[in-house]
Formats: C-alpha cells, structure tokens, sequence
C-alpha cells in the first residue's frame, strides 16, 4: 500500500508498506479521507518525542472496515468509521476508574505510538473507532474527529456559562469548528488572531468581532480557548478574563509561556486549564452534538500523493480551514 512516512525530524517521504493485519481486537479500515492536524506537524517535527520510529502521521481518518480481528466487536465489514488520536487505554487504571482515560499513563495514540491514517489501510482497536452517519462526505467527517473533538473537550474545560461571553485565540480547524458550536449553543465568540483571512471567516461563520491575536476583545471574557500553540498568547488571553473567568489551553504543544502577574493575569479566580486529549464519551458526546447542530467544514482538499505539501501549507498558516488528503481507488 502507499503510505507516508516520518524518518527522521523535519521530514515526511513516501514508501510502500504492507497492508497491516488486524489484531484480534481490531478492525482494518480502508481509508478514504484523512485530517492533516498541527499535531501531525508536532510528529514530524520532533516537537513531539518519538514514541515509534518511523511512523505513519495521521489520526482524522475516515474509511471502510475491509477487515476484523476474531475478537473485535463493534462496526460490521463495510461500515464507515472513524479513526480518532486516542488509540488504546489499559481501562483499570485510577484515570480509567474515575472516566478519565484522557489521562491514562499506558495510553497510546494513532499516528505517535501507531500508524496512522497517511496510508491507504489503517488498523484501530474496534472499541476505540466511531461510527459516521451515512450522508456526510468523508472530507467533512475527517476534521471533526481530532479538531472537533478537542476543541469541544477545550470548550468544556472552558466551563463558558449559558451565554456567556467567549474569546477564541487563533483560528484554524480545531477553532472554527468550536466557534459555530459555541454560537449554535448561545455564546457570543469573539475572534483573536493574527490571519486576516481567518478573521474574515471568524465574521462568516458568525463571530461577534474579530481582532489581532494579542489585542483585547471589546468586553471582557467569561472564557476564552488558546488553540495557537503560543504560550506569549497566554498572559493578554488571563488579562482578558472577567472576574472567575476560565482560559483553556486545547494544543498538545505550547512554546514557552512568559512570566505572569499574579494581579493581572490569576487574582480573582481567574483559572488556567490544560487539556490533554480526549475521551470517548468527548467523541461520542461531541458527534451527537453535531447531528443536532450541523457545522459548516472549511475543508482545502489535497490528493494523497501530496500529504507533504499539506503540511508544509499547514506549518506556513497558508491552510485556512481544514487540509483534508482524499484517496480514490
């Protein structure tokens, strides 16, 4: 099968690779669309340790089960599924007892410790892969399985009240997603980034304002989301919290963030958050969300023989939306 490859830091080449065997819990699935994240960037950069080298990139797949292991329960042959980022937990750890496998120490993720959906066939434990309505097209579906779902993992860590008032910190593919979702459910958004194009769609898609990524919004915030891994965003996005607001921090990777003032950026109960992962009641949660309110999926559509030039637009900021890799044939 055709796949992608990360060997070495900075780089991603095309080879040639078996096609996986399922284990006996897993299913193999034909992939038809695959997400190109900001994490796969991470993978190829080295922003990431290697957790398996070389390793194919990739955890927003959406595809056809071809095949199952003995054991694997769950979607039949030829149903369309999803790959997510989280790949396996071990289920008896205290993380896993308390419903957050988000934070299991034994986890392991598609396209880090797994191949991932940069490749033509996939395999994904049976318990851990989603199934998709019939309608959507794959493209659409692919981005909703890493950005989409963070991104509403980091809305809940965000603890926004009913509608509240919420700053959103760069706009790529995990934000635009969480904008409309916030706006469906009530919010007023408001949109901070250095894009212009991406202010442009933040007003499309239906934000309050728009404004330069260090600028502060025209009243104060009831939480904010920093989806650009800038840690110098984090003191302006503290300072533009009102009294108990909550600023959620959704990336993986976060550059160095500078020193705080405890006046300015924590008193009165301001809080900042991490989010790490998901878990699959997030997924489950998030797609039932969606059915109830359709989002609009900026995708920019690449061949697969071009993975390498989506992300190379991606780590440019040239992708305004989602880069989706299409397979045919």
């Amino acid at each position: 099968m055709r796949a992608w490859q990360v060997r070495a830091p900075g780089r991603l080449d095309p080879v040639e690779l078996p096609v996986p065997e399922p284990a006996t819990d897993e299913l193999l699935v034909r992939v038809r669309a695959c997400g190109v994240c900001r994490t796969d960037l991470h993978v190829r950069d080295g922003d990431l340790p290697p957790h398996r080298s070389p390793v194919v990139p990739g955890h927003e797949a959406v595809g056809e089960v071809v095949a199952t292991g003995e054991a694997a329960a769950g979607p039949p042959l030829g149903s369309r599924v999803g790959i997510p980022w989280l790949r396996r937990t071990c289920g008896t750890c205290r993380s896993c007892a308390r419903g957050q496998e988000n934070l299991c120490p034994s986890s392991t993720y598609t396209g880090w410790d797994a191949d991932g959906g940069y490749a033509e066939y996939v395999t994904v434990p049976a318990d851990y892969a989603y199934p998709l309505p019939a309608a959507s097209p794959d493209a659409e579906l692919a981005p909703l399985l890493c950005a989409g779902i963070i991104g509403y993992r980091a809305l809940r860590r965000a603890e926004l009240p009913p509608g509240g008032r919420l700053g959103i910190y760069g706009f790529g593919a995990s934000a635009h997603l969480t904008a409309q979702l916030a706006i469906a459910q009530g919010a007023t958004v408001h949109v901070l980034t250095r894009s212009a194009a991406a202010r442009t769609l933040a007003l499309e898609l239906g934000a309050a304002s728009v404004g330069g990524a260090a600028d502060p919004p025209p009243e104060p915030l009831d939480a904010a989301i920093l989806f650009a891994p800038a840690g110098e965003l984090v003191p302006p996005a503290l300072a533009a919290l009102d009294a108990g607001g909550t600023l959620s921090v959704a990336g993986i990777h976060l550059s160095d963030i500078p020193p705080l003032h405890y006046d300015r950026h924590l008193f009165r109960e301001r809080t900042l958050r991490s989010v790490t992962a998901n878990t699959r009641v997030d997924g489950r949660d998030f797609l039932a969300a969606v059915a109830a309110h359709p989002l609009r999926v900026s995708v920019v559509p690449y061949p697969f023989d071009r993975a390498d030039a989506a992300l190379a637009d991606l780590a440019a900021d040239h992708v305004q939306g989602v880069a989706v890799l299409e397979l045919t044939g």
